[in-house]
């Protein structure tokens, strides 16, 4: 298990690049991100995204708010198997005083894209927790 907190910790998320413009993290396919059938369950790359999304959407607003998703679309490519190591890189598309719009693309070890997407974010004016600004603080320290 990786010592990054949530569910980016319980998928063994590493955190690589951490930027107002670019967040690029990666994760190694296990067992535990496997769909029944054997194959990695579309749920992880779109709580990947997710997650890698709001990280650079926070990154970017600061203190001045709190970010949250409100839409996410991951389209999925081309399936993985245990064992690959998958990287997934966040970008923003638009970032506005409301809202921003991230686009996510997750390749494997070739850089063949294996899932893509967008995350919508909306910027809330409300405190940062304490808890949150003092992860967010030694994230962007690093």
């Amino acid at each position: 298990m990786s010592d990054v907190p949530g569910l980016d910790g319980l998928l063994g998320v590493e955190h690589l690049e951490l930027t107002a413009d670019k967040v690029v993290v990666q994760y190694t396919i296990g067992e535990q991100h496997l769909q029944p059938f054997g194959i990695p369950h579309g749920g992880v790359y779109c709580a990947v995204h997710e997650s890698t999304a709001s990280t650079g959407g926070q990154i970017w607003l600061g203190e001045k708010g709190v970010v949250v998703g409100t839409n996410n679309s991951t389209d999925f490519i081309r399936q993985a198997k245990v064992g690959d190591t998958i990287t997934t890189v966040a970008t923003p598309i638009h970032r506005g005083r409301t809202q921003q719009l991230w686009r996510l693309e997750t390749t494997d070890a070739d850089g063949k894209l294996i899932a893509q997407g967008q995350v919508r974010l909306a910027n809330l004016d409300l405190p940062v927790p304490p808890e949150a600004l003092a992860r967010y603080r030694a994230m962007t320290q690093e």
